[in-house]
């Protein structure tokens, strides 16, 4: 072979070299394009399936945070006897058996809005405890006592609840 012969070679073969890297670039982002637009039907139709569910888990947390309102909780749970912190104990026992029954919502909801809820459950706790060390000796005076306490501060579960609000506003 000459060096005409390897230059003529050369010339034959390096239309073909480009048109080949074109081409396999071309199919590549061609590819990538048809990756991304499956994945985005599949997100699509997810989401399809999935805001309801996240709707409802957002409704049974709003429903959670009604009930566990220290006027509905204390209105909805009556003493079962005078005995004071029997009734204490009462309260805090069916804000947890609520908050258990409802703890698989939290995969549904941003981490962000259940440690919201988290919190309104803890300080309605805290606040009935608080209410609970109070000088009353009845149940029926502690309740009275735990909405005294409550009725003029803002109620965490309305605070929680008016954030859960929010977040459900977002997913529009």
């Amino acid at each position: 072979m000459t060096g005409d012969d390897i230059l003529q070679l050369f010339a034959f073969l390096l239309p073909a070299v480009v048109t080949g890297v074109v081409a396999f670039y071309f199919f590549r982002l061609h590819t990538r394009n048809e990756e991304g637009r499956r994945r985005y039907l599949l997100h699509k139709e997810n989401q399809k399936e999935a805001l309801p569910i996240r709707l409802q888990a957002y409704e049974r947390m709003a429903l959670f945070l009604e009930r566990i309102s220290i006027p509905s909780l204390v209105v909805r749970v009556a003493p079962k006897s005078a005995d004071k912190s029997e009734y204490e104990n009462l309260l805090i026992r069916n804000i947890e058996n609520e908050f258990d029954h409802n703890l698989s919502q939290q995969i549904y909801m941003t981490d962000e809005c259940w440690n919201v809820i988290k919190a309104a459950k803890n300080a309605t706790i805290q606040a009935i405890r608080k209410a609970g060390m109070s000088t009353s000796d009845t149940a029926e005076k502690l309740r009275e006592d735990i909405l005294n306490d409550t009725m003029d501060k803002a109620s965490p579960s309305a605070t929680a609840l008016a954030f859960v609000k929010k977040e459900i506003g977002e997913l529009w």
